[in-house]
């Protein structure tokens, strides 16, 4: 008899985090399989890079995030 999600969800839970990374990774593999991953991050980036190059977006500095995130938990 094959297992409901939720119990494969319970039954993930009780595996080391090392293995539950493991299975996210493989399942996201299988999700994605024939797509090109690796080259459609590499256009993202491409495109992003343009984007602050020409000025269309600004960057933010990682302490200038760091303080807004503080901000918005409270902390």
């Amino acid at each position: 008899m094959a297992l409901t999600l939720d119990q494969l969800v319970e039954e993930a839970r009780h595996l080391p985090a090392e293995q539950v990374a493991e299975l996210v990774d493989r399942l996201s593999q299988e999700l994605h399989l024939g797509a090109d991953i690796e080259e459609s991050w590499k256009t993202e980036v491409r495109q992003r890079l343009a984007d602050i190059e020409t000025g269309r977006v600004q960057s933010i500095s990682g302490p200038e995030v760091s303080a807004k995130v503080r901000k918005i938990v409270g902390r």
